[in-house]
């Protein structure tokens, strides 16, 4: 089955970062290896060469390590990993923020809403 992704934004980020979340949500733990190029390339419907370019990207920002005859392996550092998460919480929470100010809603009733909805879910 294909992933769908956005026009807006080239598709070699939108696999680096879905990989990123697969990491923090512990779908590839730390140390685990991942799919092939050919694997995820078939699983995402893209070229493996886009695959390739997303894999590159995460191992040159040390979230992945190459095993020579073995393949691509999520890093074991913990702290680096930690980053990550926070990283991805940042954006989120920059991106809901924009959303919401352009909405008009002031920062003090952002929070609100968090805590109001927080609350509805607990």
């Amino acid at each position: 089955m294909s992933w769908t992704f956005k026009s807006d934004q080239p598709i070699y980020s939108q696999i680096v970062e879905r990989i990123q979340i697969r990491i923090v949500k512990g779908t590839y733990p730390p140390g685990s290896r991942l799919p092939s190029v050919r694997e995820l390339a078939l699983e995402a419907g893209v070229n493996p060469n886009t695959v390739q370019r997303a894999y590159a990207d995460l191992e040159q920002n040390g979230f992945l390590r190459t095993e020579r005859t073995n393949g691509k392996f999520v890093t074991d550092d913990h702290d680096m990993l930690r980053r990550l998460r926070m990283e991805l919480s940042r954006g989120y929470i920059e991106e809901l923020f924009e959303k919401m100010t352009g909405l008009g809603f002031t920062r003090q009733e952002i929070i609100e809403a968090i805590e109001a909805q927080r609350g509805e879910n607990e």
